[in-house]
């Protein structure tokens, strides 16, 4: 018992020396002591606490003391992907020892150094994979993973460097090592050699950096990279050894010395994980969440915002208001978002309407109609609207349903009604809880239904809870019925909660509670996944060791996460499989699909499946083989996904995807799907045919966002083609659908669209098809004109007109129309523009041209024709005129549903009426156009938005707020790039401030407007505002000449209305000369030019003016 006595002296505590030794308790013992058994024998509290800190120190990590070597690991049938924590340790001077030693000697020495490692390396739960003469290398974390890998390769290094020493030799210096450690991804499994040669070999950079830190620690050292110090924390105390340069590795290396280990009162600060069986410690949440359902109950409409991290509980909380209510009577609707289908339309939405109406993959069309006939009549839902909702499930119609030519933008829109309007009727008959999970991964699509059904949800009887990460900046915040709520990580009581609801009628010693609760900090996947790991040790001292050791980093909870879970899969066998292939499938998958990738035998599958669910892996929903499975959490699916081998990854998803083809005929309604599973399995010609298949259904259903991902996704794969020569046609049919999507969703002057319509004309010009050169340069033209560069749009406009002179095609005509006009307006050649309107309009039929708005410019050609003609008539003097286009082109855009279309067709109208100068109207279309700009908008749309209200404030007397808005406008418009109608733009601003008094402001905006821009369209207004701004500062020669500069402008414009403001304020500034007559001559034959619009705001003054 001499040993124990002798410890117990090291730590101060000899007192306890004859307690020990009458309950025998020896070195051997040490290990399985516990809190309880310290007590027993009379141990004070605190050195119970130090001893237990000191045993753990002597059994690092808290490994059983083996004293014969464990037996050897199974060896797996293939190799994989895994994070190690690999050690190399050498033996110092061995050539020296050669030369000094008899060879039995020398081999008697080596056999006992390696039995000291092996015994050391094994007792921390490593495991020895190769003898190399006077090295050994050991993994930590294969074959069977632990979260504490890392700390436990140091535990053994450190061992080793003190064990080595003790070895008896017969030569007269101490032996020693250099221990070098390592933490990375690697391939390990592959065999290698043969019988007792044979090995599982790691391939990676982890083991080669491991050996070379080796060889730069000093003897009797243990030296780790970077990685593994991460890990770490202050579980070791370090010292760094700065940045070291290593044979064979690329780059400076940083280095650390573990010297000992050190002291801390937590293992960890913070902990980043996700999920748990039941939920606690939200009692306050839960009641915010029941007191706005009673508010919704009322009929007042509720939206909570439920947002943290990964794994603290959304989901759970989700699932405690649902249990909370469920004796209520209420219609529950759940959404979930899913990282694979972050393009695809509607996916969450037809995600739960198939759950609700029961359909499977099995059901042939008519049958899976009749379900849901009989899903939708519970709401005595239209027709028509059935027929959509049909259509969004990519059902056929079988002839069922009255058949309706829409627009994709018509159906898109209606189908969003119809979505809207199920809900509605849904709240009638009973209270609705809403829950729409995971939003951070919402497809665009969709996020506009959630965005409409929020603004709806006000008066009606619903509560509707929106989770998702901090990442996500949910745009909903502030309103009346909206509250947020941001989860925060637990308290020790209610960590302690979720463990005595694991642990259930097992036991599991107090002490061992109270040290996951304290290592565990309150994140509640951890604290669930930590007492699962410990309710699968074989005992309590195993138990006891795995409780004491979850690493401490915030940093490092990622990786130790990872670690966590992938020891469980471990401990699955021949289910870890199943497992990875799921996880190769998505997210969610049905029994029906793994069973037919998968290809097992029903009963082995439907075993390991079961043990998956066992295991709180995955959740089932249904009975097999009509059961469906979803993991537990996106870090599960990552875990067993990451495993995998690319090679193995491609073979499975090539399974996947030929299974997904030709036995669940996926192609048409989720190309997309097959298009991610063929790119992810390395065969892009395949992939290329469903991206593009998904981004015209995208496009015809106005998804443009998602349209431009899957076109993207497309041109990548095939950029990367060693053959891409050969897919020329490929790339430009891919280009022009992808330049219009783009059009839709950007401002004209991104650089990308440039690029995307520079590269179709390359590959147009090529094979000198009209038809498909056409759009190119007209897109090409629109990206000049848009960046300002107006010489070369008029170049391409000519370009353009000689194609159609050559083709004959009335629709290439009306577009190269449609070019000219919008150039020449511009360019101030007013009457050339509308020569150009008139013969597009001519051309122009709805019926014929409602597609336009998809290939060109993302507007109808119909409805700019009309609103480009409402402004230039208005300023040539025919305002009437003027109004009735407006019209014309507001009611069109209604008939097309087309949204960025109704979005132009509105703005225009707004400056129409500033330019009448009628602040009120400008108000009251700005505020009708900007529910629409949120969803469909480009950046220079939405700041002229809030100019326009700026100057409408202004001119109605709000002048400090009015001018708060312009400047805003302005400062995001800058942004932009956009040089469409600059003047226009900052006389407008200009004229704010010239009424708020802000002269040298004005005077500083007209001068940004520079010159020779080509642009000279309201450039007489500027000279008029920079004259009106001059005579404000008393500079009257100078104000004159820039008011007489607009006039002559204007008059060679054609601009009558713009002539007549800078002549009535060239005879304003002449009356105060004393140039009365004068002045009079000047403006009276300008007024009389007039003959309609009389009571016009311009004509009012230039009128009151004459007769005063």
């Amino acid at each position: 018992m001499q040993p124990i006595a002798d410890w117990l002296a090291k730590l101060g505590m000899s007192e306890y020396a004859e307690r020990f030794a009458a309950n025998r308790i020896d070195v051997s013992v040490l290990p399985d002591l516990t809190d309880q058994d310290l007590e027993t024998i009379g141990v004070l509290l605190g050195d119970r606490r130090k001893m237990l800190r000191a045993i753990r120190e002597l059994t690092p990590a808290g490994r059983p003391a083996a004293q014969d070597p464990a037996p050897p690991p199974p060896m797996r049938d293939e190799a994989e992907r895994r994070q190690l924590t690999i050690m190399f340790c050498d033996l110092v001077g061995s050539t020296a020892l050669s030369a000094k030693l008899d060879p039995e000697d020398l081999r008697g020495l080596v056999r006992d150094y390696h039995h000291c490692c092996t015994g050391i390396v094994e007792r921390n739960g490593g495991y020895v994979a190769k003898y190399m003469g006077d090295g050994v290398l050991a993994y930590f974390g294969y074959p069977q993973a632990h979260e504490h890998d890392a700390e436990c390769a140091v535990q053994a290094g450190l061992a080793l460097v003190e064990a080595v020493p003790n070895l008896k030799t017969s030569v007269s210096s101490p032996l020693q090592v250099r221990v070098g450690i390592a933490t990375g991804i690697v391939v390990v499994g592959d065999l290698i050699g043969r019988g007792a040669a044979q090995e599982q070999a790691v391939v990676g950079e982890t083991p080669n950096l491991a050996a070379r830190l080796q060889a730069v620690a000093e003897p009797g050292s243990v030296v780790v990279a970077a990685a593994t110090r991460t890990l770490l924390g202050n579980l070791f105390e370090f010292q760094d050894l700065g940045w070291q340069e290593l044979k064979g590795i690329s780059g400076p290396v940083r280095a650390w010395a573990a010297l000992r280990s050190g002291y801390t009162e937590s293992r960890f600060d913070a902990l980043h994980t996700a999920g748990l069986t039941r939920l606690v410690g939200r009692k306050e949440e839960i009641e915010l969440l029941l007191r706005r359902w009673s508010t919704a109950k009322l009929g007042e409409g509720q939206v909570v915002l439920l947002s943290g991290e990964a794994g603290i509980g959304k989901s759970r909380i989700a699932a405690a208001i649902m249990e909370q209510i469920a004796a209520e009577p209420h219609t529950r609707l759940r959404y979930f978002c899913s990282p694979q289908h972050t393009d695809s339309a509607f996916h969450p939405i037809a995600g739960q309407m198939e759950r609700a109406a029961g359909l499977v993959h099995t059901d042939r069309p008519r049958a899976k109609l009749d379900k849901l006939d009989a899903l939708l009549a519970r709401t005595s839902t239209l027709p028509q609207e059935v027929a959509l909702l049909a259509g969004m499930l990519s059902l056929p119609s079988d002839g069922r349903y009255p058949n309706v030519e829409l627009t994709p933008e018509q159906r898109k829109h209606r189908t969003l009604e119809a979505l809207t309007s199920q809900l509605v009727r849904l709240s009638t008959r009973n209270p609705v809880l809403m829950i729409f999970e995971d939003v951070h991964w919402i497809d665009p699509t969709s996020l506009e239904v959630l965005d409409l059904l929020v603004r709806r949800i006000a008066a009606l009887h619903v509560l509707l809870l929106i989770t998702f990460r901090p990442e996500f900046k949910a745009p909903w915040e502030g309103q009346a019925h909206v509250r947020s709520l941001t989860l925060n990580r637990l308290p020790s009581r209610d960590a302690a909660a979720i463990i005595a609801d694991l642990v259930g009628s097992k036991e599991l010693a107090a002490d061992v509670s109270a040290e996951i609760v304290e290592r565990t900090d309150g994140i509640p996947l951890f604290v669930e996944e930590m007492t699962k790991a410990v309710l699968e040790a074989e005992n309590e001292g195993a138990a006891r060791r795995v409780a004491s050791t979850i690493p401490s980093h915030a940093k490092s909870i990622p990786a130790s996460l990872h670690a966590s879970l992938l020891a469980r899969l471990d401990r699955l066998g021949r289910a870890k499989d199943i497992a990875q292939i799921g996880a190769a499938v998505g997210r969610e998958f049905s029994h029906a699909l793994l069973e037919a990738v998968a290809q097992r035998d029903k009963a082995e599958l439907a075993e390991a499946l079961a043990r998956l669910v066992e295991a709180g892996l995955l959740f089932r929903q249904g009975v097999p083989p009509d059961a469906n499975y979803l993991f537990k959490h996106a870090l599960v699916q990552d875990v067993a996904y990451e495993t995998l081998l690319r090679e193995k990854r491609q073979q499975l998803h090539a399974r996947i995807a030929t299974v997904l083809d030709r036995e669940f005929a996926v192609g048409d309604s989720q190309p997309e799907l097959l298009a991610r599973h063929y790119t992810l399995a390395a065969m892009p010609r395949e992939a290329i045919k469903y991206w593009q298949r998904a981004g015209e259904r995208a496009t015809k259903a106005s998804a443009n966002k998602e349209a431009i991902t899957h076109f993207r996704n497309a041109l990548e794969l095939l950029e990367a083609l060693p053959e891409r020569t050969s897919y020329a046609d490929k790339e430009l049919q891919l280009l022009l659908a992808l330049g219009p999507a783009l059009m839709t969703t950007r401002s004209s002057v991104a650089p990308e669209i440039g690029q995307v319509y520079a590269r179709a004309r390359e590959l147009a010009s090529a094979g000198q098809q009209v038809a498909d050169l056409f759009p190119t340069v007209w897109g090409a033209w629109l990206v000049a004109f848009s960046r300002g560069d107006f010489p070369t749009a008029a170049r391409l406009v000519d370009e353009l007109f000689g194609m159609t002179n050559a083709s004959r095609n009335s629709e290439l005509t009306l577009q190269a129309h449609h070019a000219a006009w919008s150039s020449l307006w511009v360019g101030g050649e007013l009457s050339a523009a509308r020569h150009h309107i008139e013969k597009g309009v001519s051309l122009y039929r709805p019926e014929a041209h409602g597609q336009h708005a998809l290939q060109y410019g993302g507007h109808d050609p119909g409805v700019c024709a009309y609103v480009c003609d409402a402004v230039i008539a208005t300023t040539m003097g025919a305002p009437a005129r003027g109004l009735d286009d407006m019209e014309k082109a507001l009611t069109l855009a209604r008939r097309l549903d087309h949204p960025p279309t109704l979005v132009q067709a509105l703005w225009f109208a707004a400056e129409l009426h500033q330019i009448r100068r009628e602040p009120a109207k400008v108000e009251d279309y700005v505020s009708e156009n900007l529910p629409l700009l949120a969803l469909h908008g480009s950046a220079v749309a939405i700041a002229n938005a809030t100019m326009l209200r700026g100057w409408a404030r202004v001119m109605q007397a709000d002048t400090d707020r009015g001018i708060a808005l312009m400047q805003e406008g302005l400062a995001n418009w800058r942004k932009t790039g956009s040089k469409f109608h600059v003047p226009f733009r900052l006389a407008r601003a200009a004229e704010t401030h010239l009424m708020a008094g802000r002269i040298e402001d004005g005077l500083r905006l007209i001068g940004e407007a520079g010159g020779g821009t080509g642009d000279l369209w309201f450039a007489p207004e500027l000279d008029r505002l920079k004259g009106e701004l001059l005579v404000k500062t008393g500079a009257g020669e100078q104000a004159e000449s820039c008011l007489r500069r607009a006039l002559e402008a204007a008059h060679a414009q054609g601009a009558r209305l713009l002539e007549l403001r800078a002549a009535l304020s060239v005879a304003k500034l002449l009356e105060t000369q004393g140039r009365r007559s004068e002045a009079e001559n000047l403006l009276a034959p300008i007024y009389r030019q007039f003959d309609e619009g009389l009571e016009t705001a311009d004509l009012r003054n230039a009128r009151d003016w004459l007769e005063s």
